[in-house]
């Protein structure tokens, strides 16, 4: 019988690296806190395992505060014009701000009394016009989760360029008034604010009009009745045809095509739309957040969201954490309150259970991803 060298000895099975990148559970968890109570249930299992939190976000609610720099918190309004506060960061070193606009013109401060026609985001344009007076020169702007389908034109509004009918007078806020638009005002335009560089994060790929466009699609979401969809169907083809802007873009449907009055903006004041990029969001936050560099060497990720439907494919966290990971060759799990739909062959899916606390949903996720993992895994960490 021979004798186990040294190396033979002392080798032990490693445990096994588990990375966790949700999204926020909207207005249940953040990210964060996602992130931690999966972990959490994970280990419960798996006490030995290698856990590396990584939250994502897709430029919808809680993206600004996963980069760095300083919190700014200032009065602004909500979709439905009311007085709120909104938070956004400024990273002072690279005069970057990174906000949301789900922040000040996001539906869950009007998921009561939904504003579909009404709601704006000026609000999200008071917070560019602050970023800018503070050194700011780069905004990142989160395009998800608003409540609003009036193609960016409440920022315009704040940052100083008015929407006008046939007759000249201005527009009524809202993407309900749009089909009557007949030119935009730049008599006051804050140009200083107008002419950054931006970076759009899209959290779909959705166009401005058609049938998978801002309207038809997400419309009905902020609480659009079929009229009402035809109506912000119009005023964003209208708007798109007085601002020059092609509604076929991929992702210019975003946030109720908040991207066609920034787009029509920039290319305003430097002559050419060089100045905007539009880009996945989840993508741009794993490639700060280190995600694909945490990926090397993982047994396993998991990601999750509220809901894993079709929409999913076109853009969220969940989607891009399964592409990352397949590029990998890491194995992968999606936790998500409810499944419209399945993610591929071989992931793990589990909903999570019907209780009122959102730490033990989350906990139980991660305890019976790991169990699923376990059974069929050769790695018993």
């Amino acid at each position: 019988m021979s004798t186990p060298s040294p190396t033979q000895q002392s080798a032990e099975p490693r445990p096994a690296k588990v990375v966790i990148a949700p999204d926020s559970f909207k207005g249940t968890a953040t990210a964060q806190q996602a992130a931690q109570w999966l972990g959490e249930g994970f280990r419960e299992i798996v006490r030995d395992a290698d856990i590396r939190l990584t939250p994502m976000a897709d430029g919808g609610e809680g993206t600004s505060e996963l980069f760095e720099g300083e919190r700014i918190t200032l009065p602004t309004t909500d979709a439905a014009g009311r007085l709120t506060e909104a938070t956004y960061t400024f990273d002072a070193a690279t005069s970057t701000a990174f906000i949301d606009i789900a922040a000040a013109s996001g539906l869950p401060a009007v998921a009561d009394t939904p504003v579909p026609l009404t709601g704006d985001t000026y609000g999200t344009g008071v917070l560019i016009a602050d970023a800018q007076t503070r050194g700011a020169t780069r905004i990142v702007l989160g395009l998800g989760g608003s409540a609003t389908v009036d193609g960016g034109t409440g920022i315009l509004v704040a940052l100083g360029a008015n929407p006008l009918d046939a007759r000249g007078y201005q527009l009524r806020p809202g993407g309900g008034a749009l089909k009557d638009i007949a030119d935009l005002d730049t008599a006051k335009v804050n140009i200083p604010a107008g002419a950054v560089d931006w970076v759009l994060l899209t959290d779909v790929s959705a166009p401005a009009t058609g049938e998978a466009g801002a309207a038809a699609v997400f419309g009905p979401q902020k609480g659009a009745g079929p009229d009402d969809v035809e109506l912000l169907e119009q005023g964003l083809a209208a708007l798109c045809r007085v601002a020059g802007i092609d509604p076929a873009t991929p992702g210019m449907g975003a946030a109720g095509g908040a991207a066609i009055g920034i787009t029509w903006l920039s290319t305003l004041l430097h002559g050419d739309a060089s100045h905007v990029t539009l880009v996945p969001g989840a993508r741009v936050v794993a490639e700060s957040n280190g995600l694909a560099k945490a990926l090397e060497g993982a047994s396993l990720v998991i990601t999750g969201e509220g809901r894993f439907d079709e929409q999913t494919a076109g853009g969220k966290v969940a989607a891009t954490v399964l592409e990352l990971a397949k590029e990998a060759g890491v194995a992968a799990a999606v936790a998500a309150g409810s499944f419209g739909a399945q993610p591929g062959a071989g992931t793990i899916a589990v909903s999570l259970p019907a209780i009122a606390d959102p730490a033990e949903q989350l906990r139980r996720a991660g305890a019976e991803i790991a169990v699923a993992y376990l059974s069929t895994s050769t790695v018993q960490g």
